[in-house]
Protein backbone atom coordinates (compact mmCIF):
# COMPACT_ATOMS: atom_id res chain seq x y z
CA UNK A 1 0.00 0.00 0.00
CA UNK A 2 1.06 3.38 -0.72
CA UNK A 3 2.44 5.65 2.27
CA UNK A 4 -0.13 8.47 3.48
CA UNK A 5 -0.18 11.44 0.99
CA UNK A 6 1.35 9.17 -2.27
CA UNK A 7 -1.00 7.36 -4.68
CA UNK A 8 -0.94 3.97 -6.36
CA UNK A 9 1.63 3.50 -8.86
CA UNK A 10 -0.76 3.04 -11.68
CA UNK A 11 -2.33 6.30 -10.75
CA UNK A 12 1.15 8.22 -10.76
CA UNK A 13 1.37 6.24 -14.57
CA UNK A 14 -1.68 7.58 -15.93
CA UNK A 15 -0.59 11.31 -14.56
CA UNK A 16 2.71 10.92 -16.44
CA UNK A 17 1.49 9.97 -19.37
CA UNK A 18 -1.47 12.92 -19.61
CA UNK A 19 1.54 15.45 -18.40
CA UNK A 20 4.08 13.50 -21.36
CA UNK A 21 1.11 13.54 -23.73
CA UNK A 22 0.15 17.67 -23.29
CA UNK A 23 4.05 18.10 -23.17
CA UNK A 24 4.29 17.43 -26.59
CA UNK A 25 1.06 19.36 -27.50
CA UNK A 26 -1.14 16.24 -28.10
CA UNK A 27 -4.67 16.23 -27.70
CA UNK A 28 -4.72 13.76 -24.25
CA UNK A 29 -8.10 11.41 -24.94
CA UNK A 30 -8.80 7.83 -23.99
CA UNK A 31 -7.81 6.25 -26.89
CA UNK A 32 -3.81 8.02 -27.12
CA UNK A 33 -3.45 7.14 -23.63
CA UNK A 34 -4.24 3.52 -24.48
CA UNK A 35 -2.07 3.28 -27.41
CA UNK A 36 0.96 4.83 -25.06
CA UNK A 37 0.76 3.09 -22.34
CA UNK A 38 0.15 -0.32 -24.44
CA UNK A 39 -3.73 -1.17 -22.74
CA UNK A 40 -6.67 -1.89 -23.69
CA UNK A 41 -9.77 1.13 -24.18
CA UNK A 42 -11.88 -0.46 -21.54
CA UNK A 43 -8.91 -0.56 -19.11
CA UNK A 44 -8.17 3.03 -19.56
CA UNK A 45 -11.93 3.85 -19.26
CA UNK A 46 -12.26 2.32 -16.04
CA UNK A 47 -8.94 4.42 -14.42
CA UNK A 48 -10.40 7.34 -15.92
CA UNK A 49 -13.17 7.09 -13.67
CA UNK A 50 -10.73 6.06 -10.53
CA UNK A 51 -8.67 9.18 -11.60
CA UNK A 52 -11.94 11.73 -11.41
CA UNK A 53 -13.18 9.96 -8.41
CA UNK A 54 -9.73 11.08 -6.36
CA UNK A 55 -10.15 14.19 -8.21
CA UNK A 56 -6.68 13.75 -9.96
CA UNK A 57 -8.04 14.79 -13.64
CA UNK A 58 -11.16 16.34 -15.32
CA UNK A 59 -12.54 15.17 -18.23
CA UNK A 60 -14.77 17.98 -20.23
CA UNK A 61 -16.06 16.60 -23.82
CA UNK A 62 -13.53 13.64 -23.69
CA UNK A 63 -10.79 15.98 -23.50
CA UNK A 64 -8.88 14.97 -20.09
CA UNK A 65 -6.73 17.41 -18.16
CA UNK A 66 -4.86 17.57 -14.64
CA UNK A 67 -6.40 18.95 -11.84
CA UNK A 68 -3.94 21.05 -9.61
CA UNK A 69 -3.58 17.32 -7.11
CA UNK A 70 -2.61 15.69 -10.55
CA UNK A 71 -0.44 18.02 -11.59
CA UNK A 72 1.30 18.04 -8.67
CA UNK A 73 1.73 14.14 -8.54
CA UNK A 74 2.77 14.03 -12.25
CA UNK A 75 5.36 16.74 -11.82
CA UNK A 76 7.32 14.68 -9.28
CA UNK A 77 6.70 11.47 -11.31
CA UNK A 78 7.98 12.86 -14.59
CA UNK A 79 10.88 14.80 -12.44
CA UNK A 80 12.23 11.75 -10.69
CA UNK A 81 12.11 9.52 -13.95
CA UNK A 82 14.05 12.14 -15.53
CA UNK A 83 16.57 12.81 -12.91
CA UNK A 84 17.02 8.94 -12.62
CA UNK A 85 17.59 8.41 -16.25
CA UNK A 86 20.37 11.22 -16.02
CA UNK A 87 22.04 9.30 -13.02
CA UNK A 88 21.85 6.29 -14.73
CA UNK A 89 23.55 7.61 -18.16
CA UNK A 90 25.55 9.97 -16.44
CA UNK A 91 27.29 8.44 -13.11
CA UNK A 92 26.04 4.96 -14.23
CA UNK A 93 27.30 4.86 -18.15
CA UNK A 94 23.89 2.87 -18.79
CA UNK A 95 22.60 3.22 -22.47
CA UNK A 96 19.26 6.14 -23.03
CA UNK A 97 17.06 2.54 -23.87
CA UNK A 98 18.36 0.64 -20.50
CA UNK A 99 18.31 4.13 -18.55
CA UNK A 100 14.17 4.60 -19.96
CA UNK A 101 12.95 1.34 -19.14
CA UNK A 102 14.91 1.31 -15.24
CA UNK A 103 13.44 4.91 -14.73
CA UNK A 104 10.18 3.59 -14.92
CA UNK A 105 10.71 1.50 -12.32
CA UNK A 106 12.47 3.96 -9.90
CA UNK A 107 10.16 6.77 -10.13
CA UNK A 108 8.03 4.84 -8.27
CA UNK A 109 9.69 3.79 -5.52
CA UNK A 110 12.17 6.65 -5.18
CA UNK A 111 11.96 8.41 -1.73
CA UNK A 112 12.74 12.40 -1.10
CA UNK A 113 16.07 12.03 0.43
CA UNK A 114 17.03 9.75 -2.60
CA UNK A 115 15.94 12.12 -5.43
CA UNK A 116 17.27 15.26 -3.39
CA UNK A 117 20.63 13.25 -3.23
CA UNK A 118 20.17 12.13 -7.06
CA UNK A 119 19.86 15.51 -7.56
CA UNK A 120 22.72 17.14 -6.16
CA UNK A 121 24.92 14.54 -7.20
CA UNK A 122 24.22 15.30 -10.95
CA UNK A 123 25.09 18.84 -10.31
CA UNK A 124 20.76 19.92 -10.47
CA UNK A 125 20.66 19.08 -14.42
CA UNK A 126 18.05 20.71 -15.87
CA UNK A 127 16.78 18.12 -18.43
CA UNK A 128 16.69 14.30 -19.00
CA UNK A 129 19.31 12.79 -21.40
CA UNK A 130 17.02 13.51 -24.31
CA UNK A 131 16.37 16.79 -23.57
CA UNK A 132 13.28 17.12 -22.55
CA UNK A 133 13.03 19.55 -18.85
CA UNK A 134 12.98 18.03 -15.63
CA UNK A 135 9.77 19.90 -13.53
CA UNK A 136 10.88 22.41 -10.95
CA UNK A 137 14.51 22.99 -12.55
CA UNK A 138 13.23 26.26 -13.94
CA UNK A 139 14.57 25.14 -17.52
CA UNK A 140 13.27 27.32 -20.43
CA UNK A 141 13.52 25.38 -24.01
CA UNK A 142 14.71 27.56 -26.92
CA UNK A 143 12.65 28.21 -29.92
CA UNK A 144 12.40 24.82 -31.88
CA UNK A 145 11.21 23.51 -34.70
CA UNK A 146 11.18 20.00 -35.78
CA UNK A 147 13.35 18.54 -38.19
CA UNK A 148 11.38 17.81 -40.75
CA UNK A 149 10.27 21.75 -41.31
CA UNK A 150 14.29 22.24 -42.58
CA UNK A 151 15.32 22.17 -46.14
CA UNK A 152 18.33 20.62 -47.79
CA UNK A 153 21.33 21.93 -46.78
CA UNK A 154 20.03 23.34 -43.76
CA UNK A 155 22.39 23.38 -40.39
CA UNK A 156 20.82 22.11 -37.02
CA UNK A 157 21.46 21.51 -33.58
CA UNK A 158 19.56 18.65 -32.27
CA UNK A 159 17.47 20.62 -28.89
CA UNK A 160 14.57 17.87 -27.57
CA UNK A 161 13.35 13.36 -28.14
CA UNK A 162 10.15 14.14 -26.87
CA UNK A 163 8.49 11.09 -24.95
CA UNK A 164 6.40 10.09 -27.78
CA UNK A 165 9.78 9.26 -29.35
CA UNK A 166 11.44 6.95 -25.76
CA UNK A 167 7.91 4.91 -26.34
CA UNK A 168 9.17 3.87 -30.15
CA UNK A 169 10.49 0.64 -30.09
CA UNK A 170 14.30 1.12 -30.96
CA UNK A 171 14.56 4.53 -31.77
CA UNK A 172 16.60 5.56 -28.48
CA UNK A 173 18.55 2.88 -29.61
CA UNK A 174 19.00 4.55 -33.07
CA UNK A 175 19.25 7.62 -32.17
CA UNK A 176 21.75 6.72 -29.00
CA UNK A 177 23.71 4.58 -31.79
CA UNK A 178 24.01 7.82 -34.40
CA UNK A 179 24.56 10.82 -31.96
CA UNK A 180 21.64 12.00 -33.14
CA UNK A 181 21.30 13.71 -29.43
CA UNK A 182 20.55 16.85 -27.91
CA UNK A 183 23.40 19.16 -28.02
CA UNK A 184 24.96 17.68 -31.11
CA UNK A 185 24.64 19.28 -34.63
CA UNK A 186 24.62 18.18 -38.33
CA UNK A 187 23.00 19.14 -41.70
CA UNK A 188 20.14 18.09 -44.20
CA UNK A 189 21.56 16.24 -46.92
CA UNK A 190 18.11 14.80 -48.97
CA UNK A 191 14.78 14.18 -48.26
CA UNK A 192 12.84 11.61 -49.96
CA UNK A 193 9.48 11.38 -51.59
CA UNK A 194 8.20 9.34 -48.58
CA UNK A 195 9.82 12.54 -46.29
CA UNK A 196 12.37 10.04 -44.80
CA UNK A 197 15.70 12.59 -44.31
CA UNK A 198 19.50 11.61 -44.65
CA UNK A 199 21.42 13.83 -42.40
CA UNK A 200 25.67 14.55 -42.18
CA UNK A 201 26.06 14.04 -38.41
CA UNK A 202 29.63 14.10 -37.69
CA UNK A 203 30.91 13.41 -40.98
CA UNK A 204 28.10 10.08 -41.21
CA UNK A 205 25.36 9.80 -43.45
CA UNK A 206 22.38 8.70 -41.32
CA UNK A 207 18.49 8.27 -42.88
CA UNK A 208 16.40 8.92 -40.12
CA UNK A 209 12.43 8.00 -41.12
CA UNK A 210 9.68 10.46 -41.36
CA UNK A 211 8.24 9.52 -38.06
CA UNK A 212 10.94 10.72 -36.26
CA UNK A 213 11.67 13.80 -38.07
CA UNK A 214 8.65 14.76 -37.45
CA UNK A 215 9.07 14.78 -33.83
CA UNK A 216 12.31 15.45 -32.96
CA UNK A 217 13.03 19.21 -32.04
CA UNK A 218 16.24 21.52 -33.32
CA UNK A 219 17.49 24.77 -33.38
CA UNK A 220 19.06 26.40 -36.55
Amino acid sequence: MPNPGEHHPAFEEYCECIFELREDNLEVIQARIADRLRVSRPSVSEMIKRLTEERLILVTDGHITLTDSGEELAQRVVRRHRIAERFMTDILGLSWALAHREAGRWEHVMSDAVEEAMRQKLGNPTTCPHGNPIPGSGYAAPPAVSLSKLNTGQSFTVSRIPEELEFSPGMLEFLENTNLMPGMSGQVSTTNDKGDMTLSVEGHDIVVEKFATERILVTV
